[in-house]
């Protein structure tokens, strides 16, 4: 016979509910430096693009660079040029444009974006966790056999569930008949309404001696699943939109679910209050208070929800007034159903969810928080405390391994019932692992302090962020083992640099070493321009001196130095491979400076800037001279030219 899951029907919110019938910005040169002596490299490519000098590379810096500054409008131009280039992208790409594009008003184009982003990441986290969990049951009966369950010896031919310790006893929620002359029930459940009862625990964990408890807290409406301080002086429980003889509606004309306080006084709960964060118009149920008692957790469809329910954490201050509510995040919650929190001592979060993969109905899931306060990996705790029934509601005490757990599985007295646990061994997590890194100058190899350091996930969503210290180092703490991630860093006066790093698989900590470069870059009589620009090598094809294509490209990036810095004179020096006499080689590299020269002229620079000369064959990089075997690939390396500054006024 099916039973009626009255428990489990609250937590989607709806029969314990009473119907009405029932950045940054341009880089300057300092005013103490010579501004003569600076190049800014962004600007550069920019200029090269309205020049109508493109590549691919360029284009993603340049789109990236406004991104992160947050000119969308000018990310959106660039994007445009780059996917109209027809290069592979990675998914972040097209996030971005997609971002991008909604702020021309470009929808329509960002969704077909979004689309392609959602094909490569997964659009609903459900789907995804099938996707990256397909051997999920094995890693269920890795973990099944931990516990021994019985039935804890107190339930009824009604739903009993939503346990609490409360001093030496547990506090449970029942829809027992009490035996009153009348009695109310619930045409949502069929079953009376909940009400809260008290048992003894004895040294075995078996539950004896069951009465009504807390008739100051017991309405005509449903009361469940409290929980107490410490001291059990305070108590927080969920009770339908009651209070004071008075019921509170939506705007359909429903009662929903509201978390209330209560203070003890002697022997009496007095002062019932709601919390501030409840409301008419959505449910907040079932509250978990954290160790210390600084923190409530709970269920909620609260806006900002992202399946049907979402556990929630809020801060209890020092005054007793409460911080915002904070969502638990996608690491935690789906577009299914999660609920029913428990903390332990050791900071394991358990909770019951349907759109995590188990072994049917809600399971009990648990995850281990990290120092910061985020969570790790959700993981199944396994059979026999999960069934192919609703197992929900866990609560444990980490001194005696017993604990107790919610179930409507076969077997059962009631449309919901109460078993004892006890852990035979602890959950076994996966590894450990911590991020961390240095920052340091390209150039100089000098470590950077107070440089901001994101952290983002491989969907490109922002985790954390961090300074650097005065030694370079940043550490971002605990991360998911076997995950990608991306490092973005930034720093007034260098540019943004973003890096990817996938995390091992085994405990430990990975170092990210990152290096990141001046946007203005200081130059002095000898330096190579191509060097200190990082332009590639101005390569020629055999025995010929003409520009090639790709190297009119680098070229123009000197050209744009020369002209964005008029006092600066270059010696061009071109060189030759040693294949063909020395003779040869020396007139055809004359000709390659000739023909270097010239352009640079033909585009505008004086010819009194520079000056060109022929090395041949007598510099080579390599071991590639006469009578030495050589690929084509190291024989081209030589075949170069040179950007030496002669002087700078």
């Amino acid at each position: 016979m099916k039973k009626y899951n009255i428990s489990v029907l609250l937590l989607v919110f709806f029969a314990l509910q009473l119907s009405a019938q029932v950045g940054s910005r341009d880089n300057k040169a300092d005013k103490d430096y010579d501004r003569f002596a600076y190049i800014d490299a962004i600007k550069t490519y920019e200029r090269m693009f309205e020049r109508g000098y493109k590549s691919p590379d360029m284009l993603l810096k340049l789109a990236n660079a406004y991104y992160f500054s947050g000119d969308l409008e000018n990310a959106a131009k660039y994007y445009k040029e780059l996917f109209a280039s027809e290069t592979i992208v990675t998914p972040e790409c097209y996030y971005r444009f997609a971002q991008s594009l909604k702020s021309i008003k470009e929808y329509k184009k960002a969704d077909e974006m979004m689309a392609k982003f959602n094909k490569e990441n997964g659009n609903d986290l459900r789907a995804k966790l099938a996707r990256t969990q397909r051997d999920y049951l094995t890693v269920i009966k890795k973990n099944s056999g931990r516990y021994a369950i019985e039935n804890a010896g107190i339930n009824s031919k009604y739903s009993d569930y939503g346990s609490s310790y409360y001093n030496d006893n547990l506090v449970f929620t029942s829809a027992r008949d009490t035996g009153t002359f009348v009695k109310r029930m619930d045409p949502w459940t069929g079953e009376g309404f909940t009400n809260l009862y008290q048992s003894t625990i004895d040294s075995d964990g078996l539950l004896t001696n069951v009465r009504r408890a807390f008739k100051d807290l017991n309405t005509k409406f449903h009361e469940s699943t409290p929980v107490f301080t410490k001291d059990a002086k305070t108590v927080y429980f969920t009770r339908n939109n009651y209070n004071d003889g008075k019921r509170g509606k939506d705007t359909k004309e429903t009662t929903l679910l509201k978390i209330y306080k209560a203070t003890l006084n002697g022997e009496k709960w007095e002062n019932v209050t709601e919390l501030p964060f409840n409301s008419d118009n959505y449910s907040v149920a079932h509250p978990a208070l954290s160790f210390d008692g600084k923190t409530l957790y709970f269920a909620s469809d609260m806006p900002g929800t992202l399946g049907q329910s979402d556990l929630y954490k809020v801060k209890i201050n020092e005054d007793g007034t409460y911080g915002t509510p904070e969502n638990l995040g996608k690491g935690i919650n789906t577009e299914g159903r999660e609920t029913f929190p428990f903390i332990t001592e050791k900071n394991e979060l358990y909770f019951a969810s349907d759109g995590h993969p188990g072994l049917g109905g809600m399971d009990v899931f648990v995850s281990k928080a990290r120092q910061d306060g985020s969570f790790r990996e959700v993981l199944n705790v396994g059979e026999p405390l999960n069934s192919p029934k609703d197992d929900f509601g866990l609560l444990f005490d980490n001194k005696s391994k017993i604990g107790y757990v919610t179930s409507n599985r076969d077997g059962g007295l009631g449309g919901d019932d109460i078993y004892k646990v006890k852990e035979n061994r602890p959950i076994e997590y996966p590894c450990e692992q911590f991020l961390g890194g240095k920052v340091t100058d390209v150039e100089t190899n000098q470590l950077i302090a107070n440089a901001k350091v994101s952290l983002y996930d491989s969907s490109y969503q922002l985790l954390k962020s961090a300074t650097t210290d005065v030694k370079g180092v940043f550490d971002f703490g605990e991360v998911e083992c076997e995950a990608k991630y991306y490092i973005k860093t930034e720093k007034e006066a260098y540019n943004t640099d973003e890096v990817a790093t996938t995390i091992a698989g085994n405990t430990g900590k990975t170092h990210v070493p990152v290096a990141i470069e001046k946007t203005l870059k200081k130059v002095t009589v000898g330096d190579d321009i191509a060097k200190v620009f990082g332009i590639k090598i101005i390569y020629f094809d055999l025995n010929k001196s003409d520009i090639r294509n790709d190297a009119a490209l680098e070229l123009s990036k000197i050209l744009d130095v020369m002209m964005q810095n008029p006092t600066i004179k270059i010696d061009i020096r071109s060189h030759t491979d040693s294949r063909n006499t020395a003779m040869y080689n020396w007139k055809l590299s004359e000709r390659r400076a000739a023909s270097t020269k010239a352009w640079l002229i033909q585009n505008g620079i004086d010819e009194l800037r520079l000056t060109a000369k022929g090395y041949g064959e007598s510099q080579l990089v390599n071991k590639c001279a006469d009578g030495v075997e050589c690929t084509e690939e190291e024989h081209q390396a030589n075949r170069r030219s040179e950007f030496v500054i002669i002087s700078i006024k």
